[in-house]
């Protein structure tokens, strides 16, 4: 069994709505309390860095997915929202939304179109961080999957 481990070196000077910083091997930014939540909204928050994890990991395993089922793409781009609810003083990640759009090459076949839409869906359950977010936070994935104009 391999085990990798990652990272993070964290400072935060002062009280809540002060601004901090984190650093990892390829990462270093300022972090603060978004203003949605009555912060200061300097550089990153946690809310963007979960909603950045499980886009990120699950927009790579989708391509890693589509290269192994040698489904040729011309562009894989995706849109994604974090939706967190506060209720009576709690505050709950509860939805991330992602919405991949897929191209493929114009020589598309219908069996081409079936097979990415599979993928885009299967991919959210193959991500780690969406494994780890499961029973917790909902991901949804509302591919939209098109061929490439000649």
């Amino acid at each position: 069994m391999a085990e990798h481990r990652f990272h993070l070196k964290a400072n935060w000077p002062g009280l809540r709505n002060d601004v901090g910083e984190i650093e990892t091997a390829n990462l270093l930014t300022k972090v603060s309390i978004p203003p949605e939540m009555d912060g200061p909204g300097i550089g990153t928050n946690p809310d963007e860095m979960l909603l950045g994890a499980a886009a990120t990991c699950y927009i790579i395993t989708l391509a890693a997915m589509m290269e192994r089922s040698q489904l040729d793409k011309v562009s894989l781009t995706m849109t994604s929202v974090g939706i967190v609810d506060v209720t009576n003083g709690t505050i709950t990640y509860k939805k991330i939304i992602h919405r991949p759009d897929i191209v493929l090459k114009s020589s598309v076949t219908d069996g081409d179109f079936k097979l990415a839409d599979k993928l885009a869906n299967k991919a959210e359950k193959a991500c780690m961080i969406s494994r780890a977010l499961q029973g917790n936070v909902t991901i949804d994935v509302y591919p939209t999957i098109s061929a490439a104009s000649e």
